[in-house]
């Protein structure tokens, strides 16, 4: 007698009861760690229907506070219609988005046990096809760094994850994306691992000296606090990772760099970590030039954002040219990071999908 036979005739007592002559098929979980322990599929008009009854993971924390993680679950999949009440979840929709959504729920399970929680980062990640396997996603065991505030730093997102990874495989990256999805902190952080572990001696951070779309205008005092407000953001990564008293004494032995690009003209690299921040507001000399001061033993990570290009309207940012030409060459590695990024507050991922999706519509250049 087939499943289905023995649903239809009382052969599984109360679950024959609930779900009576409209079955058109019915799942029993063969792992005793499925995230549901039962779906069933009805056929209810055109749409079907399938319910799960979540088991392992506690329905407060999948629902989140105020249904907040369920309502990212609606926003990714608003074709189809959610009712949950208690550990039951019915999902109605077209068969083929009924598909991808059970495929994303049991990579959330797998994700769920290996981390043991779920917050509203995991859930966009998750249902915004940013994570794919469960590899991707980080976990304590994948902490990089101890902050100064004794926060665990580490690889946030499957993007910034790939950072990481891509850093190792290759002597230049390239992380290019928007605002507020880690990229300067994330090479920060792995310049700062490889120099804590002794792969290189000396870590150097630079960035053009371009106003944000401001003239500034003269800016007192000697050299160093001249160029300092364009270094501030590497500043502060630094000292989220390393102690101040110690950052100052790295920076007196040079063993930490923070320098203008232009200072970088005529040197060798070497052994050393480089990262340059925000190199959209390169022009393609400059950018050329920071390349070739590679040494044998040292390592780039390059950074921008192409949204946010500073440059005089005349000239043309570099990063355009490098993305184009380098993109083949064996030892260079690229990582696209996007809004699913986003570690920042949670408005950032709206305002940046806004002005997206208001480029898209009016045709508005940022070069």
């Amino acid at each position: 007698m087939t499943l289905k036979q023995r649903l239809r005739n009382g052969g599984f007592g109360c679950f024959s009861a609930i779900i009576g002559k409209n079955v058109d098929e019915l799942w029993v979980s063969q792992e005793r760690n499925a995230i549901y322990l039962l779906q069933r599929k009805v056929k209810t008009n055109k749409l079907t229907e399938r319910v799960y009854t979540l088991e392992i993971i506690n329905p407060q924390i999948f629902y989140g506070v105020n249904n907040a993680n369920l309502d990212i679950i609606k926003s990714k999949f608003p074709k189809l219609q959610f009712i949950a009440r208690g550990d039951e979840v019915k999902v109605l929709g077209e068969e083929s988005e009924l598909e991808q959504f059970a495929k994303k729920m049991e990579l959330l399970e797998k994700i769920y046990l290996k981390k043991g929680e779920l917050n509203a980062q995991t859930m966009n990640e998750v249902f915004g096809n940013v994570v794919q396997d469960v590899k991707d996603v980080a976990t304590d065991a994948d902490t990089m760094l101890i902050g100064t505030r004794g926060q665990k730093i580490k690889a946030r997102t499957a993007n910034q994850h790939a950072m990481v990874t891509s850093s190792r495989k290759n002597d230049i990256l390239f992380a290019l994306g928007p605002a507020g999805t880690g990229k300067t902190y994330t090479a920060v952080a792995i310049a700062v691992l490889a120099l804590k572990e002794r792969e290189i001696r000396r870590i150097i951070l630079t960035r053009p000296a371009v106003e944000a779309g401001e003239n500034l205008g003269f800016l007192p005092g000697d050299l160093k606090e001249k160029i300092d407000p364009y270094l501030r953001p590497l500043y502060d990564a630094l000292e989220d990772m390393i102690p101040v008293d110690k950052l100052k004494s790295m920076i007196e032995t040079r063993t930490v760099e923070i320098a203008p690009l232009a200072f970088m003209r005529g040197r060798t690299l070497d052994n050393c970590f480089v990262i340059l921040d925000e190199a959209q507001n390169t022009t393609d000399p400059q950018l050329k030039m920071f390349l070739t001061r590679l040494g044998p033993s040292a390592k780039m990570i390059i950074t921008g954002d192409l949204t946010q290009i500073d440059l005089p309207k005349k000239q043309q940012s570099g990063l355009f040219r490098a993305i184009k030409i380098l993109n083949k060459i064996d030892g260079i590695g690229f990582v696209h990071l996007n809004a699913d990024d986003v570690v920042r507050h949670r408005l950032v991922k709206e305002i940046i999908g806004a002005y997206d999706k208001s480029q898209e519509n009016e045709d508005i250049s940022f070069s």
